[in-house]
């Protein structure tokens, strides 16, 4: 079986053209190329069941292409979603007509902004233009502002929380990606979504909006440690950090985030991006499941501080509680309630619930903090 003669002559003459992608709408039977001259199409006319039609049509795309019928290897799904496929082989896939295909090539490592430009015109979704934002070349090239808005704009139709999570965290994590107004008008949302607050944690924890006040002892407490914080004392810098207005806004919306999470994706990406937050005061790298460990830890690393950690009890010996909940929050982790999480799938209000002994004493140590 072959294809029709029409479809056979003007398939080929588009693939004597320099074609820079294509796609296939299987159910309405149209090739769609894009080449140096603009976009073109092709209605398809089928002379036998139009499944096995469309698979001939694949077939020559890849015999041109890639010199063999086959295709794209589906079986390779996984392996390409790590972002393992060639960089050198990235703009043959867009040729294929193969869904998968262009998946392998957003999720690649190597993806350039041309690339970026051609996958897109070829499958654009949400989950695509995530992954193509998590490439540095992409994000400064002319593709950041595009992908970014279409992110903006699907973002009230986006339903997972771990995907708003991301695409905010994306699309804030560069300056010029989106405007200031969009900037706002994301974070007003986030009142309603407060997934939306994660990406705003992760992305810019030093500069959220609506900033609140700075806490009433910050003044005091950084006129005394203004020479650790020249000396580059990694607590004394962690700590009036959190206690300076960017601190104070960035555990707010922590405690408001994690007074009503939505769902344990939420409460994940929540817990290790504060983690994150204070890495450079952290004194284990070991994630740890056991808030009993974090005490323990805690109080060892108290009773024999390092030297820096000294430097900073013996000129503020007042702030030694806020301390302690500074080294306290820097400990925890997704670990924490996968004990709880690995038992249920419960979301919303059970949810919280059955994560109460674990936020209570978190939310107990941010109230030190900010009060």
């Amino acid at each position: 079986m072959e294809l029709s003669a029409e479809d056979s002559l003007r398939l080929n003459v588009l693939l004597a053209q320099n074609l820079h992608a294509v796609r296939i709408d299987e159910s309405n039977l149209i090739v769609y190329a894009l080449s140096d001259k603009g976009e073109a199409k092709v209605q398809l006319n089928p002379n036998c069941k139009d499944e096995k039609y469309i698979k001939m049509v694949k077939e020559l795309f890849s015999t041109h292409v890639l010199g063999s019928p086959g295709g794209y290897p589906i079986y390779l799904r996984r392996w390409t979603r790590m972002g393992q496929q060639r960089a050198d082989n990235l703009e043959k896939l867009l040729l294929l007509g193969e869904p998968e295909a262009v998946v392998a090539v957003v999720y690649a490592a190597g993806i350039t902004d041309e690339v970026a430009r051609r996958a897109w015109w070829a499958m654009p979704s949400s989950e695509n233009a995530r992954r193509m934002l998590d490439r540095q070349e992409v994000v400064d090239g002319e593709m950041g502002p595009v992908l970014s808005e279409f992110l903006v704009e699907f973002m009230p139709f986006e339903e997972e929380p771990l995907a708003q999570m991301e695409s905010v965290r994306l699309v804030l994590q560069t300056p010029g990606l989106i405007d200031e107004a969009t900037r706002e008008s994301i974070w007003k949302k986030a009142n309603r979504k407060n997934a939306f607050y994660v990406g705003f944690l992760a992305s810019q924890p030093d500069d959220l909006p609506d900033p609140v006040s700075a806490h009433a002892e910050y003044e005091t407490v950084h006129e005394a440690l203004a020479p650790l914080v020249e000396a580059d004392n990694p607590f004394a810098k962690q700590f009036l950090r959190l206690l300076s207005t960017p601190g104070q806004t960035y555990l707010s919306t922590v405690e408001k985030v994690l007074k009503k999470p939505s769902n344990q994706d939420v409460v994940v990406r929540l817990f290790d991006t504060v983690r994150d937050y204070f890495e450079s005061v952290r004194q284990q790298d070991e994630p740890i499941r056991e808030l009993a460990e974090i005490e323990r830890i805690v109080g060892e690393t108290l009773a024999k501080p390092p030297e820096a950690l000294q430097q900073v009890l013996t000129t503020v010996p007042d702030q030694k509680t806020r301390i302690e909940s500074m080294l306290f929050l820097s400990l925890i982790g997704e670990r924490l309630v996968a004990p709880i999480f690995a038992l249920t799938d419960a979301v919303g209000s059970v949810m919280r619930k059955k994560i109460e002994p674990v936020a209570t004493p978190i939310l107990e140590h941010i109230g030190k903090l900010v009060r």
